[in-house]
């Protein structure tokens, strides 16, 4: 089985395409390389992806529709798993047009390459962000989610209603995940559990927002590509006695489905932040701040969509995630430092 993914060289799309691989899937990767954040990171994956034979990667750029029209054309993938995006809350505030270009005009592309030439199964990345302003959790796919507090949110938002869309008028099954605060082993260093790491190794002071009142449903990585992965098979199916008074709103008439991944567990940040410490083996120095735009105090993820469709839970714990990432982190930065890793190919 062929499996067009988007964001191949990006922290869970490496991930799952090494996942992928190793189950037997061919696995057709697509990144733009943008320097969002460190460009050398995603080539560093990217040769270790090149390593499996039955991957091939095209460095294309959602936005542009006829250059990923000849990448279908070429492989017609049976599945295709969108995970291309624009990331990030705060960035989102001062770059808006990337978000645009990305989120909103790369995955209309890509819901059109879908209708054009026909794939079982569209999954794609939504974000818990789209819980925005809510109070109540966990967070539940059957919440109202109208009330964003960043471009982020309300773009993966309309993700979500650009994907039903689709699903009713072209019959096309969609599945977004909303994933909440993934972590891990060749992260992204605009992340805080990234940069928290960096800082403390090298003696600078951590920036701690909201004074430390916040919580996260930190989730591990493979937790989140295991979850993708038990999720290809389980494509949605119309419901043509969908009547929302009384059925699930993750559901519908229409072949589409709304899953929540998460740890189903927040972690207070300063817990967190004690635990990161501890496997670095130094105390943070640490500076307080107060929350910043388009930030949420909380996200904790309701998974029982998740537990009853694919008896799946993410289970790794904070302490064990979090001591895989460091020695990932120092193993591999220590590498880099002495230029011992394998020569990026071009790309």
């Amino acid at each position: 089985m062929k499996i067009l993914l988007t964001g191949a060289a990006g922290f869970i799309g490496f991930h799952l395409s090494n996942l992928l691989l190793d189950k037997g899937f061919s696995v057709i990767g697509i990144d733009n390389l943008n320097a969002y954040y460190d460009v050398q990171l995603k080539k560093d994956r990217l040769v270790l992806l090149r390593k499996h034979k039955r991957f091939k990667f095209y460095k294309k750029d959602l936005k542009h529709y006829h250059s990923m029209e000849k990448v279908f054309q070429t492989h017609q993938p049976d599945i295709v798993i969108n995970l291309a995006a624009q990331a990030g809350v705060r960035y989102s505030i001062e770059n808006p047009f990337a978000y645009v270009d990305s989120n909103l005009t790369g995955f209309v592309n890509i819901l059109e390459l879908c209708r054009h030439y026909p794939v079982k199964h569209l999954i794609y990345a939504s974000s818990s962000s789209v819980y925005g302003g809510n109070k109540l959790t966990p967070f539940s796919t059957n919440h109202n989610v109208d009330h964003p507090v960043s471009l982020y949110a309300a773009t993966k938002k309309s993700n979500e209603l650009m994907a039903h869309t689709y699903s009713h008028l072209y019959n096309i099954p969609t599945t977004g995940l909303r994933f909440f605060t993934v972590y891990g082993p060749w992260g992204r260093p605009d992340m805080a559990y990234f940069s928290f790491t960096k800082d403390i190794v090298s003696g600078k002071a951590i920036k701690v927002f909201n004074h430390g009142q916040m919580q996260r449903d930190f989730t591990y990585v493979d937790d989140i590509v295991e979850g993708i992965y038990r999720l290809i098979d389980k494509v949605p199916v119309k419901n043509e006695n969908w009547d929302e008074r009384i059925d699930e709103m993750s559901s519908s008439f229409a072949p589409y489905k709304v899953y929540n991944i998460g740890n189903n567990q927040p972690v207070e940040l300063m817990r967190f932040i004690s635990v990161l410490e501890k496997e670095i083996g130094k105390d943070a120095v640490k500076e307080y701040h107060e929350m910043q735009a388009g930030d949420v105090l909380t996200t904790y993820a309701d998974v029982t969509g998740l537990e009853k469709e694919i008896n799946f839970k993410p289970k790794t714990s904070i302490e064990e995630g979090l001591k895989r990432f460091v020695e990932w982190y120092k193993k591999y930065y220590a590498l880099r430092a002495n230029d011992e890793l394998p020569a990026s190919q071009n790309v």
